[in-house]
């Protein structure tokens, strides 16, 4: 089998998700929406018009089975191209986006993709067509226990502070880190926040080992998948109720969600007064790469043994 992959910019769940097709005999292609990206400078409008032949080029050349495309926006060029069926991949920052345009494109591409793969169940609550939730997998090989005095000693932070790992790039707005420093100022614990920024992702369960506790304060998230993260290394996790964060670690020890100052202040009182470790690993066992792998398959699978005249090519069909 080998499927096209149509990406805006790839992620680490991404590259996960190809790593474990291929180990499955897939072949994958991947082509990408040309241009630079950064946060604080997206794509252009010609950028997405460069995109839109290459992908006819690949499409209509014979050598795809399917085409697989990944974020809302790659979903109008996927459907455009007039001989493969479709799977669509929503992310979250697409179908609950604050843009009114980007949510529209997303809930398109699901009515008129042959398959449409959300990765939460917060996500699925967005759509009104049939879809199959697939969470991202956890690399339960990277993101394992390590003793916090050897993570601490690998990235030089001091053995002794009691450190709130603040995972995302201060600049961010939505991630929203001046209330993760009123909230830490707020607690009663001599609590230092931490922020990381274009850290490799192969050191990151490192910096996760390291911390006393995962700070979360996100005004919205479709994961975050650094929840589950934490969960696989035993990590404590305070976060704001998003995304999925409230089923990941409901009923974990040395976690808690809130949604006011004063509850998130509180949990970080709780986790700094315990062990400082949890037992989420056993909370994210079967959320490992290779279940996600198997589902994503059997998605390809139902998709391409479906008669012909019901895929959306030549109609439209939903269901997984």
């Amino acid at each position: 089998m080998h499927v096209l992959h149509l990406i805006t910019s790839t992620r680490s769940f991404f590259e996960q998700q190809i790593a474990v097709l291929e180990d499955r005999g897939i072949e994958c292609t991947i082509v990408g929406v040309p241009g630079e990206y950064s946060a604080d400078s997206p794509r252009t409008p010609l950028d997405y018009l460069r995109f839109h032949p290459r992908v006819l080029s690949h499409a209509l050349s014979g050598e795809y089975d399917l085409v697989h495309g990944h974020y809302g926006l790659v979903a109008p060029f996927a459907i455009a191209q007039p001989t493969r069926p479709v799977v669509l991949s929503l992310w979250g920052t697409d179908v609950m986006s604050d843009m009114a345009w980007l949510r529209r494109i997303s809930r398109y591409g699901a009515r008129f993709a042959d398959a449409t793969i959300v990765p939460s169940p917060v996500m699925s609550r967005e759509l009104d067509v049939d879809h199959v939730e697939i969470p991202f997998g956890v690399d339960t090989d990277r993101f394992r226990p390590i003793p916090r005095d050897e993570a601490r000693d690998r990235i030089g932070w001091d053995a002794d502070a009691r450190i709130a790992l603040f995972p995302y790039d201060p600049s961010r707005a939505v991630k929203d880190f001046p209330r993760a420093e009123r909230v830490a100022d707020r607690a009663d614990a001599d609590l230092e926040v931490r922020t990381i920024d274009d850290v490799p992702y192969d050191e990151m369960p490192y910096y996760m080992n390291a911390s006393d506790v995962l700070l979360v304060t996100s005004r919205r998230e479709s994961g975050p998948m650094v929840v589950k993260e934490a969960a696989a290394c035993n990590v404590p996790v305070v976060s704001t109720d998003v995304g999925f964060v409230r089923e990941t670690i409901a009923g974990v020890d040395g976690c808690v969600v809130g949604t006011t100052d004063d509850e998130l202040a509180a949990g970080l009182e709780r986790v700094l007064d315990g062990s400082r470790r949890s037992n989420g690993r056993d909370a994210v066992d079967g959320l490992g790469l290779e279940a996600m792998g198997d589902r994503l398959l059997d998605v390809y699978r139902r998709v391409l043994d479906r008669p012909s005249e019901t895929v959306h090519r030549t109609g439209v069909g939903h269901e997984v």
